[in-house]
């Protein structure tokens, strides 16, 4: 998933979080957002510099990494029960919770530190956390969603898919525009080509598709239900919703799910 996914143009869908049922996958009821989180990337996003950052470092730690930090550890469970080749890594540096700090090398924009708190659970295959499939969770003011799949694929993985596309177009509807997914997450989203692949048929019925440079999906979140007792439970419904798609994808790129 991309470091900063709203600068790609993602469009978050409102939906209705699914409802936790009982299951083997249930979680312990537990509170680890709160407001503080929101209250503190919303004076961040104000006060965007290095010194105002390390004069209020502290609040960063208590308010944004270290219930992030603990989310990734309890999650780590649960979400070794839907897959095992995903990983909740819950290291302060290299795991599953994105660094505050920008890559600044290559941007017009100079400022620092992200406006938002980025959570990918990545695919054990790869250490690469931005183009491999994965699971990944957004906390923004106004703005927080959770999305799935595989960002701008390499060419070979991209053609991969859609020969799995072409050569188990049941198999993708089930895992793509099945009600169970829709409901949570509608259609796909991300850049397409403008033209047919090279060696795909213009008239197949699933074209476009086929045509998709992205195979990821989302679904918005409310702040209320971020910093409620059950949003674990309620966020892992959502990774449940989205395993088939997962497993597609995977399978696509002979990687385990």
């Amino acid at each position: 998933m991309p470091e900063d996914p709203k600068k790609e143009g993602w469009v978050r869908r409102n939906r209705p979080l699914p409802h936790p049922t009982r299951s083997r996958y249930r979680v312990a009821m537990a509170r680890y957002f709160t407001p503080a989180l929101f209250a503190f990337v919303k004076d961040l996003k104000e006060n965007n510099d290095r010194d105002w950052f390390k004069a209020h470092q502290d609040l960063f730690e208590s308010h944004v990494r270290e219930p992030a930090l603990r989310f990734i550890e309890d999650f780590s469970e649960p979400l070794r029960r839907v897959s095992e080749h995903f990983t909740a890594d819950a290291r302060k540096v290299g795991g599953s919770l994105f660094r505050i700090q920008r890559d600044t090398r290559f941007g017009t924009d100079k400022t620092p530190y992200k406006t938002h708190v980025g959570i990918h659970f990545r695919h054990v295959a790869t250490r690469d956390d931005v183009h491999a499939p994965g699971f990944y969770l957004h906390l923004e003011p106004g703005g927080c969603f959770a999305a799935l799949g595989l960002w701008q694929p390499s060419t070979e993985h991209a053609y991969a898919i859609r020969g799995k596309i072409v050569e188990d177009p049941a198999g993708w509807k089930r895992a793509a525009h099945a009600k169970r997914f829709t409901e949570i997450y509608g259609t796909l989203e991300g850049d397409s080509l403008k033209r047919p692949p090279r060696g795909i048929d213009p008239d197949h019925p699933l074209i476009e598709d086929l045509k998709r440079k992205d195979f990821i999906a989302s679904t918005r979140l409310r702040q209320s239900d971020i910093t409620g007792d059950g949003f674990m439970e309620a966020y892992l419904a959502t990774v449940k919703a989205g395993a088939p798609f997962m497993r597609y994808l995977c399978e696509a790129i002979g990687v385990g799910f």
